[in-house]
Formats: C-alpha cells, sequence, structure tokens
C-alpha cells in the first residue's frame, strides 16, 4: 500500500491528539469559567494499537457496500462525513429497503464515548460494530459469513497481513473498523476557537446562548457537559408519555429504564438533524421549543418546561452552531481515495 504524505501528516496529527489531548489556551479573560473541557487521551486497546496499514484497512471497510446482505449499504450510508458521520433521515432504511429502527447518531469523538448504543449496552468500539452488522433492519447478515465473503478479495487479504499478521478473519474486520472510527476526532469549532484560544470570535447573540447553555436556570450543561458536550449517562428527556421505542429497559427489563436512551454529544448538532432517538424533531428550533414548552412528565424524569422567549431560544440555536467543526466535515483523510 502506498503511503502519501497527507496520509503522513495525518498520522502525525492522530498520535498528537492521543498523547496532548487538547489544545493550549493563553486565558485573557475571554473564555468562560467551564469545567472539564479538556479533551480526553484516545485510547486504543493492547491489541489494536493505531497503524497506518490499520486506519487504511478500516478505512475501506467502512465504505464497502458489502458489508450489506444485499451489498448496498455500507457504514457510510448511514454515517457521512458531510453530516459529521451521521444522516439526515429519521431512520434510514438498511438491506433490501428494510425500514430503520433508529435515527443514526454521529459518529464525531466516537471513541471517547464508554460505551456504545443507545442503551449503552456494549463496551467497546469493537463490539459495537456486530450490532449492525447482524441487525435484520441494517447489514442483515452475520460477521462469520461476511468476513468469510471479504477475505476471498485479494486487496482485503494482503491489507490484513500487513496490518494484523493474518488472514483476514472477523477479528480483522471489526479491528480495523474500530481502528478507522477512533481517528474522527472532531476539536476544531468556532466554539473551540473561542475556547480553547481566546478567539473573540463570538457574535452577542453566540455569547447569550453560551451563557444560557451553561446558566442553572437551564441546566443543559447538566447533560451536556465535558469536552464531548455529553456526561454519557442514559437518560428520559420527556418526549413522549409511551414510547412505542422503550430505550434501554429493551437491555435491562427494569421498568426505571423504559424511555432512557444514552445522552448525545452535541458537537456538530447542527448537521445531525433530524433529532432524537427516533428523528422525531427536525430541526434545531424544534429541539429548544421540546425542552422549552413540551416536555412531556414521564415517570422516568422530573424536567420541567424552561419557558424560553424567542430571543433566547434563537441564542441558543446560535450558540449550538457554533460546534459544528468544518475542517472535521472536509478532512480528506476520511474519505476514500
Amino acid at each position: 500500500m502506498k503511503i502519501n504524505s497527507r496520509n503522513s501528516v495525518f498520522i502525525v496529527a492522530c498520535l498528537l491528539i492521543i498523547s496532548c489531548g487538547k489544545e493550549q489556551s493563553n486565558h485573557n479573560g475571554l473564555r468562560p469559567a467551564l469545567t472539564n473541557m479538556e479533551m480526553p487521551d484516545v485510547i486504543y486497546p493492547d491489541d489494536n494499537k493505531f497503524t497506518v496499514d490499520r486506519f487504511e484497512l478500516g478505512k475501506r471497510l467502512f465504505y464497502d457496500t458489502r458489508l450489506s446482505a444485499d451489498h448496498k449499504v455500507s457504514c457510510a450510508t448511514c454515517h457521512q462525513q458531510n453530516l459529521a458521520f451521521a444522516d439526515n433521515q429519521k431512520t434510514t432504511s438498511g438491506a433490501f429497503g428494510r425500514p430503520g429502527v433508529r435515527n443514526a447518531p454521529s459518529l464525531s469523538n466516537i471513541s471517547l464515548h464508554p460505551y456504545y448504543t443507545r442503551e449503552g449496552g456494549v463496551p467497546t468500539l469493537e463490539m459495537q460494530i456486530l450490532v449492525p452488522i447482524q441487525e435484520h433492519n441494517e447489514f442483515g447478515t452475520n460477521i462469520i459469513d461476511l468476513a468469510n465473503d471479504l477475505s476471498m478479495d485479494s486487496n482485503y487479504s494482503t491489507l490484513s497481513e500487513k496490518a494484523y499478521n493474518r488472514e483476514f478473519d472477523a477479528y480483522v474486520l471489526t479491528r480495523a473498523l474500530a481502528n478507522f472510527e477512533r481517528t474522527l476526532i472532531s476539536k476544531e469549532s468556532k466554539f473551540d476557537r473561542f475556547y480553547y484560544n481566546d478567539n473573540p470570535c463570538f457574535s452577542e447573540e453566540e455569547r447569550l446562548g453560551l451563557e444560557l447553555f451553561y446558566s442553572d436556570r437551564t441546566g443543559c450543561s447538566n447533560c451536556h457537559s465535558g469536552f464531548n458536550f455529553t456526561n454519557y449517562q442514559i437518560e428520559n428527556n420527556g418526549l413522549y408519555l409511551n414510547y412505542a421505542d422503550s430505550g434501554r429497559y429493551r437491555l435491562t427489563l427494569n421498568h426505571s429504564d423504559i424511555g432512557k436512551f444514552k445522552v448525545p454529544s452535541l458537537r456538530n448538532v447542527a448537521l445531525t438533524a433530524p433529532y432524537m432517538h427516533d428523528g422525531s424533531l427536525s430541526t434545531l428550533s424544534d429541539v429548544i421549543d421540546h425542552y422549552s414548552d413540551n416536555i412531556q412528565s414521564h415517570f422516568n424524569n422530573n424536567l420541567q418546561p424552561l419557558k424560553l422567549n424567542n430571543n433566547e431560544k434563537a441564542a441558543l440555536v446560535a450558540f449550538l452552531q457554533t460546534l459544528t467543526d468544518e475542517k472535521f466535515i472536509n478532512n480528506e483523510n476520511f474519505k476514500l481515495n
């Protein structure tokens, strides 16, 4: 495999991300006093450390439609780079046009999550990849048959030997995909320039939105906290009184888990509409309206409507739009050459 200079630069950047975790700030008073805003280290498992070959193999697999039973759906079908590795559908159809059951989440900074799926029931990226592969309404196949089929591709056989020193198999498939996904780091939004570099680039409306977001009045940052704008907890946000999708209850069968889903990251949230686990809210304004005026009194939450005025709603939307990372969605290294 040929490694060009662009890839070399990218690899160095990835290693810096792993070791450094954040940009330094020469604080001059513009930065708000927020907590837990350092980017955590990206942890690679001992059996799946980052290498160029593993990254390239994982990227090829990510865009390969042969992962689905009908050879028409890939990881990139639901996770499109220009949409921060999410998509713009309520739910995306899988193999053979089977209807999707949940809204596809963004993969921005997916390496920082402590567990996966909206129930939070999968502990590693390597294991998470098995979920869409075997789900009837997603790829609709199984890991053994899929690995056997792809092992017949001489390119994958060659890349597998270089990357993992073994023949292409289920182990290689899951590790390579996870290795690629761990590089999907987003940390150069307008907010990051404002916060980490003390760049006074926020408008008055964006500043008001930031103040509201981190205020005790709204409590937005109680759930959407830290560098990745999520506490990763499993919560009910008052979307419905009765849930067609029971959320974490599907995993635990615990009545107190009905309607609970993992709190999503807000990184690049302006690009990932529609919103909620079922894609039922079309715009960021709809999301703000929900928390302002439409909270449902479900037994699994104690949220109260925020009762925001129109200017405050617009300011919160403006702030959320500052979390868009244009460099991330245009990074050529994530695209299939």
